[in-house]
């Protein structure tokens, strides 16, 4: 058994950036997705290209790492608030503990110094330690890598769909405990056990790993048809990744990682690759189909001027309940089917996953895991959507969450204004017979009287 603190990868905490013991620099920003349901086709092209055009000023030797934390939560109403009306103490008591999955996005950026040996499930910092390279210490490669960080941002927060938060030095402490504690707010660390089988104190655990180009979806978009809101004649669009993101309830991390290496030298390893399998193509088909894949790529992204990336995309999900694992294996393998990817319970490189997820040790990331693709399909994969959240307007309604059913506050007069969405104040409920039209005009009514507003009634 190890001490935690002994081999932990992060070496200090400074700058708002987390320096690792490989020599690696990494900025973490907490950002703010748009609302499910809430985007149209064009949109989520307009967003995916965002994410393209970001991608495409990172340095070389850089890595993305976006976490996706989607955590189950009880929803806790105000009591405090004794001017609130029977009515509405009525309602917080109905929703109290009503439970909805929570979801925090964040994303990290890491460089890691020119001469640095990538890493693989062998030679992983779970294993090893090193010594910090020269480039690190130079403070000239920190300001140009935050010189990128900083058109990263500017790109991404002016595409209109996100907000963009760095996370400064006294919470990135927290936030690598977070995750070694999987999101349970305790200041002690628990024990990590990966055999004989995977657990973070009383939580069970398992991965799920799109490492490998047959397991990925043949096809991919920015985003997918939902089925349940879609009819013959209609489609409704949700985000390609959504069905391992907030649709899937239950404990997890969506992890995904883009490495951006230097182009140049991965056209030079596949073209060998390339005349490699060429020799031995007359041995097998499988070589020789391996052969035209690899051309095709290389076609591709000579003749497009397509980056070529690595990619590698997991499921962390976990629960102190033993017997619930089948249950959530099940609801995984459904979600990872939707979107035509092949369910792959990782078993042998659970361990040096996991631990390349710690915050600010992307850079240690197996790379034996990873499979080549160009950034416009690793953006793909990207979850684009996060839960309703209550506007923080003063006047409004109380609606409930599509999914979930926890109340939001939602102000449908005059922040749509403010936003640019709508021009006037006026209100067409419909519905057919029996659908709850009276029902909301009371409940619409009697929530805009409580904060003060003059009503005026036409019963025609």
């Amino acid at each position: 058994m190890k001490n935690l603190n002994d081999i932990l990868p992060a070496y200090a905490i400074e700058h708002n950036a987390i320096l690792s013991k490989m020599g690696d620099v990494t900025v973490v920003f907490e950002v703010q997705l748009p609302e499910l349901f809430t985007m149209s086709n064009d949109e989520y092209e307009a967003f995916h290209h965002a994410w393209i055009k970001a991608i495409k000023v990172l340095p070389v030797n850089s890595v993305l790492h976006k976490q996706d934390w989607f955590t189950e939560a009880k929803y806790k109403p105000s009591f405090i608030q004794e001017d609130n009306s029977f009515l509405t103490r009525s309602s917080d008591r109905f929703f109290n503990e009503r439970p909805y999955l929570d979801h925090r996005c964040y994303i990290m950026l890491t460089k890691k110094p020119a001469n640095r040996k990538s890493g693989s499930s062998i030679f992983s910092s779970l294993l090893r330690r090193t010594i910090v390279p020269e480039e690190t210490l130079q403070p000239k490669h920190f300001h140009d890598f935050m010189n990128h960080v900083g058109q990263f941002q500017k790109i991404l927060s002016d595409s209109g769909f996100v907000s963009m938060k760095q996370i400064e030095n006294e919470h990135l402490a927290d936030f690598i405990l977070r995750y070694l504690n999987l999101g349970n707010d305790s200041v002690l660390l628990k024990d990590i056990e990966f055999k004989p089988e995977w657990k973070i104190g009383e939580n069970h655990c398992q991965l799920y790993t799109m490492a490998d180009a047959e397991f990925v979806p043949a096809l991919c978009g920015s985003r997918i048809n939902y089925d349940k809101y879609s009819t013959d004649k209609t489609k409704f669009s949700v985000g390609f990744a959504s069905p391992i993101g907030q649709l899937l309830s239950c404990n997890h991390i969506y992890n995904q990682y883009v490495f951006i290496e230097d182009v140049q030298k991965t056209i030079q390893k596949l073209e060998s690759k390339r005349l490699r399998l060429q020799s031995l193509s007359a041995y097998s088909r499988e070589n020789s189909i391996s052969k035209e894949a690899t051309d095709n790529f290389l076609n591709e992204a000579i003749s497009e001027q397509r980056l070529p990336v690595k990619a590698h995309f997991n499921l962390l999900v976990w629960t102190d309940n033993k017997e619930e694992l089948k249950n959530i294996r099940n609801l995984c393998s459904s979600a990872l089917t939707q979107m035509d990817a092949t369910p792959k319970l990782e078993t042998e490189g659970s361990a040096q996953i996991f631990w390349a997820g710690i915050p600010g040790n992307a850079a240690d990331f197996p790379m034996n895991d990873t499979f080549d693709t160009f950034s416009p399909q690793a953006c793909c994969f990207f979850n684009l959507e996060t839960n309703y959240r209550s506007s923080v307007s003063p006047i409004g309604i109380r609606l409930g969450d599509r999914l979930s059913g926890k109340p939001i506050h939602v102000d449908i007069s005059d922040e749509p204004m403010d936003k640019g969405i709508c021009t006037n104040r006026n209100k067409f409920i419909l519905g057919p017979s029996g659908s709850g039209k009276s029902f909301f005009t009371n409940h619409m009514v009697r929530s805009y009287y409580e904060k003060g507003t003059h009503i005026v009634l036409v019963d025609v």
